[in-house]
C-alpha cells in the first residue's frame, strides 16, 4: 500500500473487534463509549480504504495478466 505503509489491516481489525466488544459490554460511561465509537468509525473507514486499494491493485494485475474480470464476492451472514 503506497500511502498507507504504516497501516496494518490485521491490527486495525483486531482493534475494531476489541472496541465492539467493549461497546457491547455496556459497562462504559457514555463519554468513553462515544470516544470508542468514534475510534471505531475511523478504523472502519481506514479498513475500507485499504481494502478498496487492494481491490484496485488486484483489478490492475488481472487486467495486465489477461483481462479477467473480478466477480462479486458474496459474504454469508452468520446468525
Amino acid at each position: 500500500m503506497s500511502n498507507r505503509q504504516s497501516f496494518h489491516l490485521e491490527k486495525a481489525l483486531a482493534d475494531l473487534e476489541s472496541i465492539v466488544e467493549e461497546l457491547e459490554s455496556g459497562d462504559l460511561p457514555l463519554e468513553k463509549a462515544m470516544k470508542k465509537f468514534e475510534e471505531g468509525i475511523k478504523l472502519t473507514r481506514s479498513c475500507q480504504a485499504a481494502l478498496k486499494e487492494a481491490e484496485q491493485k488486484v483489478e490492475i494485475l488481472l487486467e495486465s495478466a489477461g483481462g479477467e474480470e473480478l466477480e462479486d464476492f458474496d459474504v454469508e451472514e452468520e446468525d
